[in-house]
């Protein structure tokens, strides 16, 4: 390990050798071609990141404000979620009756054990982006820190249309002064934990929640 170690590191110094010691990153200029705005219209990216979420197998439902309370009682229902984690700043009319609440909070953080034994995690998000299908949390309202939706083997998030980005770049953009200024953790979910062992055999939940649902409000 110690020898690539450092023949990566006489690589990277063969490549910069003619790099003045003074510069800076921010020195020279990187052109930057691709694209950094969608002007397809809203409803069309919305229902990109509806499909895109759903190729990485995740569960995606599109509803109503009006209808999003019951949505959540009986996506939790068909899961046999009884112990719920509840992060920070989640609307109370999302808790449904039935089930015991499992609160998170700077003044009393669940541990790993109570995370690790409760039956899934409900949050909102900050951002979704249509072109990769990925939710983004932000360790914001209603989200809490990373480990509540690292531990629970299920995660129901509710993403709001006017969240949903059409861009990567575009979802760069948004987050800037969440993690230049406030230097908050961003986390990048598209699907639920999913990996491969070397002969390729996919192994869901080792890194993350193995069931993702998402509910689409609008």
């Amino acid at each position: 390990m110690s020898a690539a170690r450092e023949e990566i590191l006489r690589r990277v110094r063969r490549s910069t050798r003619d790099v003045p010691g003074a510069e800076h990153p921010d020195d020279v200029p990187v052109e930057r071609g691709y694209r950094k705005t969608d002007d397809t219209p809203r409803p069309e990216i919305v229902e990109r990141f509806a499909e895109r979420t759903a190729e990485y197998k995740a569960k995606v439902s599109r509803l109503s404000e009006a209808d999003l309370p019951g949505a959540i009682r009986d996506a939790l229902e068909a899961c046999g979620v009884k112990g719920l984690v509840v992060p920070p700043g989640l609307p109370e009319a999302w808790v449904p009756d039935g089930v015991k609440v499992l609160r998170d909070g700077p003044g009393a953080q669940l541990t790993n054990d109570e995370l690790d034994r409760s039956d899934g995690v409900l949050t909102g998000c900050a951002l979704g982006i249509a072109q990769t299908g990925t939710i983004v949390l932000d360790a914001g309202e209603a989200q809490g820190r990373r480990a509540l939706t690292l531990l629970p083997d299920y995660h129901l998030c509710v993403v709001r249309e006017e969240q949903v980005v059409g861009l990567v770049p575009e979802a760069f953009a948004v987050l800037r002064d969440t993690v230049v200024g406030e230097r908050r953790a961003v986390t990048f979910i598209s699907g639920p934990s999913a990996t491969s062992d070397i002969e390729l055999n996919r192994v869901e939940g080792v890194h993350g929640p193995r069931t993702l649902e998402v509910l689409i409000v609008g």
